[in-house]
């Protein structure tokens, strides 16, 4: 389960304690009702204070949550790698970059990108609670710069977009991932768990493997994704809720499950990794049956035994969306 770092819970309580808590529910449910629209924007979802405190409240976490799985993922797949210096494009409210500051202890320094002034400017303020030095850049994502595209970024060790590309056209979509793939040699972008969402990775990996880009994770092969018909490739992460965190989206659990497809990228070397678990193991008395996607290529459910030891201790314990 991943909870929001101390520092982070600290900041976003301060950030929310001058707002109506009504007002905040409001907003909430009307940035939830857009983001389930999933289609491109014509300006800031994220519009005004209100709007940024609301995500704070209720995507934040999940975002979070979310970015620090596929991080740590990543992490597996590139033991040796010690990034410095990343940019967030579409950072939003600085999510993804807390996940990736918490989960990388060798990263110095975030560059945030994002059209979003309240967001931004939220984003910027939060990050001050991180140790890594903050510097920021407004603009929308897809679309050059004024001195050039992406001219105003740093020299970076990893680019990452995090639920962006869906609030973007097809073609500022191919733009954000020819930008990253100019930002960083490793990328990471993640989408919500969704056909729509993985479809648009999907897209991405392609584009990237016509490139020459290695894939890092989550795939464990450079061949077509098995996956056919209905099934699609997402991975889930469990985080804690807050009580007004429940009480905004109207919940009652004390956790929430977030649903999320990503792809991480490299022209870096990376370590040999086993097959990715597709679901959910099924823990059954005597046995755990898991669903795969193969170093070879294929979708394979596997049968691990009692009778078979250490392999099936290391079964019981495994998860949806690690390695096997």
């Amino acid at each position: 389960m991943h909870a929001l770092p101390e520092a982070l819970n600290r900041a976003v309580d301060a950030e929310l304690a001058g707002y109506d808590r009504a007002a905040l529910n409001r907003a909430a449910r009307a940035l939830s009702e857009r983001y389930l629209a999933d289609r491109p924007a014509q300006s800031p979802i994220v519009s005004d204070r209100l709007r940024a405190a609301a995500y704070l409240l209720t995507r934040m976490p999940a975002t979070y949550a979310a970015a620090r799985s596929a991080v740590d993922e990543l992490a597996v797949t590139m033991p040796d790698w010690r990034p410095q210096r990343m940019v967030d494009l579409g950072a939003g409210t600085g999510a993804a970059s807390w996940a990736t500051v918490a989960a990388l202890d060798t990263i110095e320094s975030v560059h945030l990108v994002d059209y979003a002034d309240s967001a931004l400017d939220l984003a910027t303020r939060l990050l001050t609670d991180a140790p890594v030095e903050v510097s920021a850049e407004r603009r929308r994502l897809g679309r050059p710069a004024e001195a050039g595209f992406g001219a105003n970024a740093p020299e970076a060790d990893l680019a990452v977009a995090a639920y962006v590309l869906s609030e973007l056209s097809a073609g500022e979509q191919s733009a954000v991932v020819t930008e990253l793939t100019r930002s960083a040699p490793v990328i990471l972008l993640l989408e919500p768990g969704t056909p729509a969402g993985y479809a648009r990775i999907l897209r991405v990996r392609d584009q990237l493997i016509g490139s020459g880009w290695r894939i890092a994770a989550p795939c464990p092969h450079q061949q077509a994704c098995p996956l056919t018909g209905d099934d699609w490739c997402h991975m889930s992460v469990r985080l804690p809720r807050t009580i007004a965190h429940r009480q905004a989206k109207g919940g009652s659990r004390d956790f929430e499950d977030e649903k999320f497809s990503y792809l991480a990228a490299t022209t870096l070397p990376t370590a040999p990794v086993g097959d990715r678990v597709l679901r959910h193991p099924q823990v059954r008395p005597g046995h755990v049956r898991l669903e795969l996607c193969t170093t070879a290529g294929a979708q394979e459910q596997v049968t691990v035994s009692k009778k078979q030891g250490a392999h099936y201790r290391q079964a019981r314990r495994v998860e949806w969306g690690q390695t096997w």
